[in-house]
């Protein structure tokens, strides 16, 4: 990777649906290179993707949960069962396999306290090898990005 291929990686970042002429035009290249570029940033898994960042709070979506889990067993068998059942919960939207006190940290959003009251009763207590669950409410989002610091 270049500074050419960091050039359009950043410009990408902040407008995810720009098209590659204007991707170019602002890189300083020709379209066909750096339409090349971007695909070869796509194909070597650069680029994973492009989305829409949604407002939350537009479907309801108004709290933010951070939930610390310690597992009894660690084993292949449990981590792999784990994280198969918390790749299918649209609620948990991201996943992290932790160092440290806890084993794993989710992040969840949903639209009430009773809805995660639910949740943590009805599945987050019952995956495999679940040991402690310790839950964190955010009060206030200070800033959320997707964009890389590159």
């Amino acid at each position: 990777m270049d500074a050419m291929d960091l050039r359009i990686l950043r410009i990408v970042q902040s407008c995810p649906d720009i098209a590659v002429a204007d991707i170019a035009e602002k890189a300083g290249l020709s379209h066909t290179p750096c339409w090349r570029r971007l695909k070869n940033l796509e194909a070597d898994g650069v680029i994973r993707g492009r989305v829409a960042v949604l407002d939350p709070q537009a479907f309801g979506l108004s709290v933010n949960v951070y939930a610390s889990i310690r597992l009894n067993r660690h084993d292949e068998e449990t981590l792999n069962s784990f994280e198969a059942a918390v790749r299918l919960r649209p609620e948990i939207v991201e996943c992290f396999l932790m160092g440290g006190d806890s084993d794993y940290l989710l992040r969840v959003v949903v639209r009430s306290i009773d809805d995660y009251e639910q949740l943590q009763r009805k599945f987050l207590l019952h995956l495999p090898g679940v040991a402690s669950l310790n839950s964190s409410f955010t009060l206030k989002c200070i800033k959320l990005t997707t964009e890389l610091p590159i």
